[in-house]
């Protein structure tokens, strides 16, 4: 899956400052994720972006999966009553 990804996402400091993007787009992992939860759906993100394709939001989730599996405590915070 490793490689699959790297065909897929990229991370140059020149581009969103950095941030995870498809390739040959400025398009960010963060902004297919939000739109997601947001509850666009996958066609909808395509209609809205057309350099995108079905391909590339599976790798968006699918890098996103990788980069959670990270052996890093995120600790979510209760919101104050």
């Amino acid at each position: 899956m490793q490689q699959d990804l790297k065909q897929w996402i990229v991370s140059d400091p020149k581009i969103m400052m950095g941030k995870p993007v498809i390739r040959g787009t400025r398009i960010t992992v963060e902004l297919i994720l939000e739109k997601l939860a947001a509850g666009e759906t996958p066609e909808q993100i395509l209609e809205s972006h057309p350099r995108l394709t079905h391909d590339a939001i599976q790798a968006a989730l699918a890098f996103a999966v990788e980069v959670l599996r990270a052996d890093v405590v995120y600790p979510i915070s209760e919101a104050a009553s």
